[in-house]
């Protein structure tokens, strides 16, 4: 999508030549300043019950007078924040979305300054709005038309939305991989397709990557990683991607994605219920995938590692049980309880094996307990860590992105739960405290580095009628990056 600015003082919007023009407004009446055209017909919808100054409100007129634009639409946001902003524009979005509007122009209300975090929201905003997955429904109606957005600013917010848009416009293309990937079904991506895919990423965009197969992964000792493979006909793939941004000497940022591309459960069966959806059971190698993407197309100066073990976890006669003990690449030793509680097994040897990169931080992304999504819903990504520096710089990074996190507790006496009578230790603990339990389990495994843990197993999706992947959480992930850039 093409995604430009120009300059547009609120009480000129009239000659704005595109095929529809969207205005957002906040608060709770016309403001001053603003086009008269556009001003006359908002006041004559309140005054006739058509149109509230209430977030979720719209207003659609359909070549109104006064104005160059075909379409006008007219969204309320509410509040004044940037989140209330792309919740209004994805509203306006909505409205047009299926009509002949291949050009949008979007302008805030008189009142509103236009921010770089505005123009990245966007971009967001629109890409979300025209994604349609076709990969295996050659029957889908035509999408979108919407093919260009031009925001709207005056002058002096010239240089952020500029900013704002490169910045939107590359994680809005990390965020439709990661879609894209995570709803195929599993027949389709494949652990094999996963690496495929980051082949073809180093092809387009410079990154350098390694894709290990079942050989080079035991030659390196991934017992844990491999005891989950075993039951597959699918063969595993460890993907190694770096995008070198800086200097050799800088340390990189380590993001650990988990690619289980079906989770059945493994002899520890899943029931049937929804199980169709645990295709989306490799969103955290998606993330990762996704964000090495926007990353590569903005080109900060920073090194970046993507870690994604991948492979399936089914039942059958080579499948691993419960009670078996594996080695993990540590060398630690784990009983295995639950071959349900397989996203860690793989996870540790991958975070073990980025202690060679000697990383400046490490953080894993997993769909990985329902545990957290019973504590968190679907609205925020579960984050722990013990380091209070790297959660803020996480947290920080989840508000400017729009990406929302919330950190939980990691203390010290969840880790008792994890106690084995023959082995290191088991791969879970009791049902109460279910997410804490698993990061503490990965926790055993990033002594040597800052580690922080996302449990996006809430965020990664959606489920009923708008079924289908989100793209999360690559926006906070780009920010993150993006923070340690030199």
């Amino acid at each position: 999508m093409d995604f430009r600015h120009q300059t547009a003082s609120p009480d000129a919007l009239g000659g704005v030549a595109a095929d529809a023009l969207v205005v957002v407004l906040h608060g709770d009446a016309v403001p001053p300043g603003l086009d008269p055209a556009i001003a006359s017909v908002v006041k004559d919808a309140v005054s006739h019950g058509d149109f509230q100054f209430k977030a979720g409100r719209t207003l659609y007129l359909h070549r109104p007078p006064g104005l160059r634009a075909a379409r006008l639409v007219v969204s309320a946001a509410g509040g004044a924040n940037v989140k209330a902003f792309r919740t209004a524009l994805a509203n306006a979005l909505g409205v047009l979305k299926g009509g002949g509007s291949k050009h949008v122009a979007v302008a805030m209300g008189a009142g509103g300054e236009c921010t770089e975090q505005h123009a990245e929201a966007v971009a967001g905003a629109a890409a979300e709005a025209v994604y349609q997955y076709r990969q295996t429904k050659p029957s889908a109606p035509a999408g979108s038309v919407l093919s260009k957005v031009t925001l709207l600013c005056e002058k002096e917010h010239v240089r952020d939305v500029q900013r704002g848009l490169v910045r939107g416009a590359a994680v809005a293309e990390g965020v439709t991989l990661a879609r894209e990937l995570a709803n195929m079904p599993a027949n389709f991506c494949t652990p094999t397709y996963l690496g495929d895919t980051a082949k073809q990423l180093a092809k387009e965009y410079g990154l350098k990557v390694d894709v290990l197969d079942r050989k080079a992964i035991e030659k390196l000792g991934m017992g844990s990683f491999l005891a989950v493979a075993q039951g597959s006909h699918e063969e595993p793939r460890f993907i190694v991607a770096r995008y070198d941004g800086a200097a050799k000497s800088q340390a990189p940022v380590v993001l650990v994605g988990k690619g289980i591309t079906f989770d059945t459960g493994g002899i520890s069966i899943k029931p049937s219920a929804e199980m169709d959806e645990m295709k989306y059971d490799m969103g955290g190698a998606a993330s990762v995938l996704g964000t090495l993407r926007a990353i590569a197309q903005l080109k900060p100066r920073v090194n970046v590692v993507g870690l994604i073990p991948s492979c399936e976890n089914m039942p059958s006669g080579h499948a691993v049980k419960p009670g078996d003990v594996v080695t993990s690449l540590s060398g630690q030793t784990i009983e295995i309880l639950n071959t349900d509680a397989e996203g860690r097994l793989i996870l540790c040897d991958a975070l073990t094996y980025a202690e060679r990169f000697k990383p400046q931080a490490v953080v894993d992304i997993a769909t990985l307990t329902g545990a957290c999504v019973v504590a968190l819903g679907h609205h925020n990504s579960g984050l722990f860590t013990a380091d209070d520096e790297l959660a803020e710089r996480l947290l920080e990074a989840s508000r400017a992105s729009l990406d929302p996190a919330w950190r939980m507790p990691l203390e010290e006496e969840y880790d008792e739960a994890l106690k084995s009578n023959f082995a290191d230790m088991a791969n879970v603990g009791p049902r109460a405290g279910g997410a804490i339990t698993a990061a503490m389990f990965l926790r055993r495994f990033t002594g040597k580095y800052r580690w922080a843990h996302l449990d996006i197993a809430g965020t990664a999706w959606k489920s009923g009628a708008a079924k289908g992947a989100t793209g999360r959480p690559v926006p906070l992930l780009t920010h993150f990056v993006l923070a340690h850039a030199s």
